[in-house]
């Protein structure tokens, strides 16, 4: 499975590592992906989603439901 988020698809970044003597030396910037259950009241039902802890802050603002909406207007299946 790909380290990407499910609903808004956050992938991880690339740049560099720089030491001390400025050598440079390239890394990858993770996504902090976690694994949650979600219940969608509108469904009636449970979804796990594995989201960034940013989405999670969305979703606790915004409401599981609008986010959900915005997922699928984007065109990702929920």
């Amino acid at each position: 499975m790909a380290r990407k988020d499910q609903l808004t698809g956050r992938k991880s970044l690339t740049g560099n590592h720089v030491s001390h003597a400025n050598n440079k030396v390239k890394r990858r910037f993770g996504v902090n992906l976690q694994r949650k259950r979600f219940f969608i009241p509108d469904e009636n039902r449970w979804v796990t989603l594995r989201v960034s802890t940013q989405t999670m802050k969305t979703i606790n603002k915004n409401g599981i439901a609008a986010v959900v909406a915005e997922a699928r207007r984007q065109g990702i299946s929920v």
